[in-house]
């Protein structure tokens, strides 16, 4: 419960600085969690980053101003970190899909954001089965791709049909050890809103896989999830479940480092198809 307050304290935070800058080091303190660890878990828990959660609370709040107030276009900008009523319209049209000269002179329909406010739900699922382990840094070869969070739901299931239609995972299980394929999450960009979603292998001998790129893994300690079940509902159940069950009841936090997905041999399409998550993990 102590740390479902803190997080709603971040939000509170968030709320009342709307119309000013706001850092989000500033906000994850609050939460008392690493920078990178609270905007993880935002965008696993929510599906959209700190920095999107923002912007969206922003537009809404300068929507309703122009609106129900006397006030010009540029001192609503300006009041919500915009440089200039350009980059204004141009935020708040993809937001609203009307510009703000066009919200005060018809009074068109906007739309509205809500504030979040996160809350522990008792839904009695199974129990989250999961190993604690260390692993030294080692080396994947494959391909990879830049997903842009909040849809990597829809990209990475995407890019895993194209690379399955190109042959490559056929070629890539043929060098495979006993962890399998894998789907690494590498390279957070979360200012960006994008990371680096590769498919790959363990490289287990100095022979290079043709048409491959190669990437270091950390030595990290991890926690290994079981996730059964056809993919990808299955996984990224899974996933969401880690972010808002697992960490909040636990004594760890993110390991700032890439995350893997592995893939045994298997039908993944099948209800019992057992693959893993794993999370690298340090204690508060």
């Amino acid at each position: 419960m102590e740390g479902l307050q803190r997080m709603n304290d971040s939000l509170h935070y968030i709320e009342g600085n709307l119309d000013s800058t706001l850092q989000i080091e500033e906000i994850a303190k609050i939460a008392c969690m690493s920078k990178f660890h609270f905007q993880r878990m935002f965008q696993m828990v929510t599906g959209f980053t700190v920095a999107e959660y923002i912007r969206k609370r922003k537009l809404t709040l300068a929507a309703q101003e122009l609106i129900h107030a006397n006030v010009r276009v540029i001192d609503v900008a300006l009041k919500y970190g915009y440089e200039s009523p350009e980059s204004f319209s141009k935020a708040f049209r993809k937001a609203h899909g009307i510009s703000p000269i066009e919200v005060r002179k018809t009074g068109s329909n906007i739309k509205a954001f809500p504030k979040l406010s996160f809350q522990i739900q008792l839904k009695g699922e199974q129990e989250m089965n999961y190993k604690i382990v260390h692993k030294d840094e080692f080396i994947v070869s494959g391909k990879g791709t830049k997903v842009t969070m909040g849809e990597n739901n829809k990209e990475i299931p995407l890019f895993w049909n194209t690379i399955n239609r190109s042959g490559l995972t056929k070629t890539l299980a043929t060098h495979a050890d006993e962890m399998g394929l894998m789907g690494i999450c590498l390279n957070h960009n979360l200012e960006q809103e994008e990371m680096t979603y590769f498919i790959g292998v363990e490289k287990i001998s100095e022979k290079v896989i043709q048409e491959c790129e190669e990437r270091t893994i950390p030595a990290s300690t991890w926690a290994v999830f079981e996730v059964v079940g056809p993919m990808p509902h299955s996984i990224q159940n899974v996933w969401k479940r880690i972010f808002s069950e697992w960490f909040p009841s636990t004594g760890y936090e993110h390991g700032n480092g890439p995350e893997i997905e592995v893939y045994p041999d298997g039908d993944a399409f099948a209800e019992d198809y057992r693959s893993e998550v794993w999370v690298p993990i340090m204690k508060k």
